[in-house]
């Protein structure tokens, strides 16, 4: 795997910005390998995604911010800078329903999802076995209606001892309070089994039925204090008849959610996904 650094940034749209981003990288020794830009011409807001290799570039990612600094006040970015090398660590969170968890399992286990996987945490037993198939630590814990905040502070106190990075909800089927979310903003990952934002909440594929829909969706999106209206990073549909039955709508719509998880995780984990607006850039 090459060793490469990522720079992303969002700013205003102005004249002169990829120059000054490109000169800076020259002037350092950075050989680019990939750069990609978008301009929101509603908002006037610039964003770019640009990838280099770390071999013969002369900064440190302790020495970059102060030499980028000038560049970046003038331009008023917001900018993050991650390196290749470096393994996030992910903490994945489950219910009862296992496909998402098994399809996660198996990318993390083959090498496609480059991170670390110190923890499952569940907030039931079902899925513990494949967790010890897999042999990664698994963590029960009750979530009670009235000791909701107890079990969430239990939680955090967890992830922050293992260093997690970022969480993904693999049908994990409790609301987290805007408490817990402050402490990952735009760095929980969940898959709403719906294609967003038709059929929120519990059911959609019994809603979805209901309506006699052609087609049913799957939405990966970042968690925010509002019930499935984060960030979209992902989507995907699969056709559907009146021959369907509700169990036939389930089973496609599982499949969808494996794919649509998946690809955004990786999204998430190869540095591709800008947020802004409510609304994600995905960068190829």
């Amino acid at each position: 795997m090459r060793h490469t650094a990522v720079l992303l940034i969002s700013c205003p749209d102005q004249r002169g910005l990829v120059a000054a981003i490109a000169d800076f990288l020259l002037a350092h020794g950075a050989n680019i390998l990939h750069a990609d830009q978008h301009q929101d011409p509603e908002i006037k807001l610039f964003l770019m995604r640009v990838e280099w290799e770390w071999a013969g570039f002369d900064l440190g990612l302790t020495e970059f911010p102060a030499a980028f600094a000038p560049i970046a006040e003038r331009f008023g970015m917001t900018w993050r800078l991650a390196e290749s090398s470096r393994k996030p660590r992910m903490a994945l969170f489950v219910s009862k329903f296992d496909h998402c968890l098994a399809d996660l399992l198996y990318r993390y286990q083959s090498g496609e999802l480059h991170c670390e996987l110190p923890i499952i945490m569940s907030n039931h037993e079902d899925t513990r076995w494949l967790a010890d198939a897999y042999g990664i630590p698994y963590q029960h814990m009750a979530v009670h209606k009235d000791a909701k905040h107890e079990a969430e502070q239990v939680q955090l106190a967890i992830l922050r001892d293992l260093r997690i990075d970022f969480i993904v909800l693999a049908r994990y089927m409790q609301v987290l309070s805007g408490d817990f979310i402050r402490h990952f903003p735009n760095r929980i990952i969940n898959i709403h089994h719906s294609f967003l934002p038709a059929f929120h909440g519990a059911k959609p594929y019994h809603r979805a039925f209901e309506r006699g829909v052609k087609l049913i969706g799957a939405t990966a999106h970042y968690v925010t204090e509002t019930l499935d209206d984060g960030p979209i990073i992902e989507q995907d549909v699969a056709r559907i008849s009146h021959r369907d039955h509700i169990d036939d709508l389930i089973h496609k719509g599982a499949d969808l959610e494996k794919v649509v998880l998946s690809r955004a995780v990786k999204w998430h984990l190869d540095n591709r996904v800008l947020v802004y607006a409510n609304k994600t850039v995905v960068f190829d």
